[in-house]
């Protein structure tokens, strides 16, 4: 099976994440998926929530990559953001009132399969989307995570190995 990957270098700047749906957005219309297609939508949300989390919790900057495996109307959308920190994403249970918490939440709910990895010296967060179709309840799997959780972290140095590009 062929896989076509695209990645975009992110600043460490917030504004930086528009810029990144927006090369998304073109991407996935070069791949076939159409710019009004809800499965465009659903990507468009998660890689903004990944590139939000990547830049606000770690202010350095961060790589985004989308893979395009399969062809047509089948296959699978990867989506990686890897980052400079090493600490392991945390999914918070956001209340009512809580203006943050919520970017894995959706992500748990909007991915067919989501989860980590260590990459060079930081992480790489990834998730994927199926194009044939939503997965029903049954069939949702579970999160991937690998590493521990409750570590503490301190903030990530900035500087990017040649595992990241």
């Amino acid at each position: 099976m062929q896989v076509l990957q695209v990645q975009l270098e992110v600043g460490p700047d917030p504004a930086e994440v528009g810029r990144a749906r927006r090369w998304a957005r073109s991407r996935l219309v070069g791949s076939g998926i159409g710019d009004d297609e809800p499965l465009a939508e659903t990507l468009i949300l998660l890689i903004s929530e990944l590139v939000t989390n990547a830049v606000v919790h770690t202010g350095c900057p961060a790589v985004l990559r989308m893979l395009f495996g399969g062809g047509g109307a089948s296959g699978t959308v990867r989506v990686e953001v890897a980052d400079a920190s090493d600490c392991p994403p945390l999914q918070r249970h956001a209340a009512g009132e809580d203006t943050g918490g919520r970017g894995l939440e959706l992500v748990d709910g909007l991915a067919d399969r989501w989860g980590w990895q260590p990459e060079g010296a930081g992480k790489q967060i990834w998730c994927e989307v199926d194009r044939s179709g939503p997965v029903r309840a049954a069939e949702l799997p579970t999160v991937v995570v690998q590493g521990g959780a409750g570590e503490v972290c301190e903030p990530p140095s900035c500087v990017f190995t040649d595992n990241l590009a």
